[in-house]
């Protein structure tokens, strides 16, 4: 294994490079920084294990859903009278479109009645006109007319 450790200002050297200089010394140093190195990474793992095995204790939140519950409520309730409303609304809609066809039904009727009397009335004043303005018979006509009249008495 070789790797560089530094302690403040001394400098460790790789394990080969102490063994050429000191053959004995350089064993017991490794053994030892590796003993050290084990032991650390040891308690770590047990550390760890001990830290994920222990119970934890979880802070239940309380929350409140009564404003739930009654928005839910709320929202039941806005809902059947939109649909009663909307119900209601539309068959008084209907009730006024056929009121205002009958109403347009009973104008078209009349208006109907008018024009026909008043063609009546037209008609009767054209005739009454004709009857004072013309003569049976033009005067130039009269001699031809009596005679007409007396073969037929014949």
């Amino acid at each position: 294994m070789s790797f560089r450790v530094r302690f403040g200002n001394r400098r460790e050297e790789p394990a080969d490079e102490r063994r050429q200089v000191e053959p004995g010394a350089g064993e017991t140093g490794d053994l030892a920084l590796e003993r050290a190195l084990r032991d650390f990474r040891l308690s770590v793992c047990a550390w760890s294990e001990a830290a994920y095995s222990r119970p934890r204790t979880v802070a239940q939140v309380v929350r409140r859903r009564s404003w739930r519950l009654a928005a839910g409520w709320a929202l039941g309730v806005a809902l059947a009278a939109g649909g009663v409303s909307a119900t209601v609304f539309e068959r008084h809609q209907r009730q006024e479109m056929a009121r205002a066809a009958e109403q347009q039904r009973l104008i078209q009727e009349r208006q109907r009645l008018a024009l026909e009397e008043q063609a009546r009335e037209e008609e009767h004043l054209l005739a009454e006109v004709d009857r004072d303005v013309s003569r049976e018979v033009p005067s130039a006509m009269e001699p031809l007319a009596q005679l007409m009249a007396e073969d037929e008495r014949k």
